[in-house]
């Protein structure tokens, strides 16, 4: 997730600024929040580690609240995942993907948000589009394309399957800090996705018996 670059000059309350500076606070807001946690993120950090004073800040946002959410909405998000023709080697583009230098950065950003989603409407809402959605849309094309290949059956709930992945790494993230490793991560790969992902479909309930002609006759 980086932030995406912004060009030329804005005016903003009577005032020209200088929008080339947004990104960069936009960025030094994330990395203090992987690294602090949105609680202990202050506007005065942010302008320490950007070279920046709070006046710039505060011309161009209101308060935290509002730089972090505008800092997550203009993050670039669009994980795609690689079609390798197979479901198995789908998911090894998956399990190596979780381990990559941009999600490590994700889940520290979500780690330092986690405490303020709770209660905070709009960042929840944010992070729901600009880090949650954009994943789980990428996973379902990995099912879709395993279904369109005849490796899932159609019956089987591809919303949650794409899910359990994020659910998984998340639940590791909370409890060590860290998103999985890449063994750990090809393990709930093979051992927990796709076995579920692939295994034979349901066979509806059988049919009760047919009545006897005794019972459909109404006779004892």
């Amino acid at each position: 997730m980086r932030p995406v670059p912004a060009e030329g000059i804005e005016r903003h309350s009577g005032r020209y600024l200088d929008a080339s500076r947004d990104a960069v606070l936009r960025e030094t807001a994330l990395a203090l929040l992987a690294e602090v946690g949105y609680d202990r993120l202050t506007m005065d950090a942010v302008a320490a580690r950007a070279h920046a004073g709070k006046t710039t800040i505060y011309r161009r946002w209101s308060g935290k609240a509002d730089l972090v959410v505008d800092a997550l909405k203009c993050a670039e998000s669009s994980p795609e995942f690689p079609d390798t023709g197979s479901l198995r080697g789908d998911l090894q583009a998956v399990a190596a993907s979780i381990t990559n230098a941009d999600n490590q950065f994700d889940a520290q950003v979500t780690i330092g948000i986690v405490t303020a989603l709770a209660h905070d409407a709009e960042l929840r809402q944010v992070f729901r589009e600009r880090l949650f959605e954009p994943r789980m849309s990428g996973l379902r094309r990995v099912f879709a394309r395993a279904v369109a290949r005849g490796e899932i059956p159609h019956d089987r709930n591809l919303d949650l399957l794409a899910l359990l992945i994020p659910a998984l790494a998340l639940q590791h993230l909370m409890t060590s800090g860290e998103m999985p490793e890449a063994q750990l991560a090809q393990l709930i790969m093979d051992d927990v996705i796709f076995p579920l992902a692939t295994a034979p479909a349901r066979t509806p309930n059988p049919p009760p018996p047919a009545p006897s002609a005794e019972q459909a006759s109404g006779r004892p």
